[in-house]
């Protein structure tokens, strides 16, 4: 028997499975069609990690996009999850009612920034100010890259087409509108940074409301050149991170090696984060990230990190006081009132 007939011979090592009895290869979906070497992989493959660790069932998850390349992302993970890819910029509105059918059902939405920002910029902020409970993630690189790499909402004054054109118009900033409109986990991460972005995505699968996560995610075909501020090699050079942050789910978090002072500790629905702080910033603060948003991109800096969580408010379902039952599993019998209710109704409403 040769080496390599032995090698082959060898058992195949079981697979490492969560505390659902799942293993990663479950939280898969088909193989991309995206341009090699396209940030948005990293993003998919960060979402699947994040959900094989924060043990989600891949059969209470829907899956939203609208259209773009970001559009095709929920292809490329959980297989066996459900799935909605509607009219462009109309993701946010799909996933509310989505969120108002069926209260139990955990909605991811990977979008992006033309999606988000431009055509869908009103759903998206009616969206936040209802504190719908989902991880909507702008897989943001500045151009459509479908319709060859034309300049996004999101690009930076100053930022250059790949032909050369300038951008001279003025960014939408997306956290900084998140947090404006009411989203309650704001966090801005990079693509090509899966130890930040993973733990990011696992507490925005974990808050109780709209978390927000925009994800610097270069375009290698149309804006990774030299004059684009959203290149690989420019936001490597200008990221600035406030804080490094760590999820533990339904668990007391290890605090032997925190530091006094410089560490942060927030209970979270399901589980906590622990804040390893890098500057001096508090992400309770709402005012204090607002004015942390607006000194870097007056400086050409992009702040990543969780910027800003409020774990006090109700998400949409308590706000609109929803039946514990999801509305969609719910007889007509149910949803219908009874004609002496209706009547009721009717003579509260005369003059």
């Amino acid at each position: 028997m040769t080496e390599a007939t032995r090698v082959s011979a060898q058992p195949a090592l079981p697979a490492e499975r969560n505390r659902l009895n799942l293993t990663k290869k479950d939280y898969e979906g088909a193989p991309s069609t995206l341009c090699r070497g396209c940030g948005h992989d990293a993003i998919t493959a960060c979402i699947m990690t994040a959900c094989y660790e924060a043990n989600i069932d891949p059969h209470t998850v829907v899956k939203m996009s609208g259209i773009g390349c970001s559009a095709k992302t929920p292809t490329y993970f959980m297989s066996q999850s459900f799935g909605f890819n509607g009219l462009h910029g109309r993701m946010a509105a799909m996933a509310t009612g989505v969120g108002m059918a069926n209260r139990n059902m955990l909605i991811i939405g990977p979008t992006g920034d033309g999606d988000t920002a431009s055509i869908g910029l009103g759903h998206f902020a009616h969206m936040m100010r209802r504190h719908l409970r989902m991880a909507y993630i702008v897989e943001n690189n500045g151009v459509y890259g479908l319709t060859k790499g034309q300049f996004s909402a999101t690009a930076d004054v100053g930022s250059k087409l790949k032909k050369g054109a300038p951008n001279v118009f003025t960014a939408v900033d997306i956290p900084s509108l998140a947090i404006l409109m009411g989203a309650t986990y704001v966090a801005r991460s990079f693509s090509g940074d899966r130890k930040q972005l993973t733990p990011l995505i696992k507490g925005a699968l974990n808050h109780r409301g709209t978390a927000i996560l925009d994800v610097l995610s270069p375009c290698v075909t149309f804006n990774d050149h030299d004059g684009s501020t959203k290149s690989l090699k420019n936001i490597r050079a200008n990221r600035d991170a406030v804080n490094e942050i760590e999820f533990v789910q339904d668990e007391v978090p290890n605090t032997d090696h925190h530091k006094e002072g410089t560490d942060l500790e927030i209970e979270m629905h399901g589980g906590a984060i622990t804040l390893h702080k890098l500057k001096d910033h508090d992400p309770q603060d709402r005012i204090a990230a607002l004015q942390r948003l607006d000194e870097a991109q007056r400086n050409h800096k992009f702040l990543t990190g969780l910027l800003y969580i409020d774990e006090s408010s109700p998400d949409l379902a308590e706000i609109e006081n929803l039946t514990d039952t999801p509305l969609a599993y719910l007889d007509l019998k149910d949803l219908r009132p009874s004609r002496d209710a209706l009547e009721k109704i009717n003579a509260s409403l005369m003059l």
